[in-house]
């Protein structure tokens, strides 16, 4: 049976590429989502990626409660929302399934601000850091838990 994984990213990740590369690399996102395409087909992981984007709290809440009726794991990148919503940690902590948190910039070394996210408790991992390759750990990792 083919895993289902669900991959949420939020706020501005849709600039990728084009919004501070030296801190988020020059890829867009959908160059990242070919890669973990690419990724997932050569490793031979046996598993469907779906990729959901928005700019709005609320499309990201609802994505995540609709996730756990169609997926097997899922991987979230919240983007500025992981330092502020709770609305995002109650809908994870909602979700029965195995999630990990992504990062494309290691947080802990920027703004006081950004090193605390709390989305964190809702997941079962962390992986922040290597740019682009904080996804593909990300896809090992999901792979691993379901």
């Amino acid at each position: 049976m083919n895993k289902i994984i669900q991959i949420i990213d939020g706020p501005n990740l849709n600039l990728l590429g084009k919004r501070e590369p030296e801190i988020y690399g020059s890829m867009s996102l959908k160059d990242i989502h070919n890669e973990i395409l690419s990724y997932v087909s050569s490793n031979n992981l046996n598993m469907e990626v779906q990729f959901f984007q928005s700019n709005t709290e609320g499309e990201i809440v609802s994505c995540i409660q609709q996730t756990e009726k169609k997926c097997s794991g899922m991987i979230i990148n919240a983007g500025a929302l992981s330092h502020t919503s709770v609305a995002i940690l109650d809908a994870l902590m909602a979700v029965n399934i195995p999630k990990i948190e992504v990062h494309l910039s290691n947080i802990f070394k920027r703004e006081e601000f950004r090193q605390h996210s709390f989305i964190s408790k809702g997941v079962n991992g962390v992986i922040c850091g290597f740019g682009h390759n904080s996804y593909i750990l990300a896809v090992e990792g999901i792979n691993k838990l379901i």
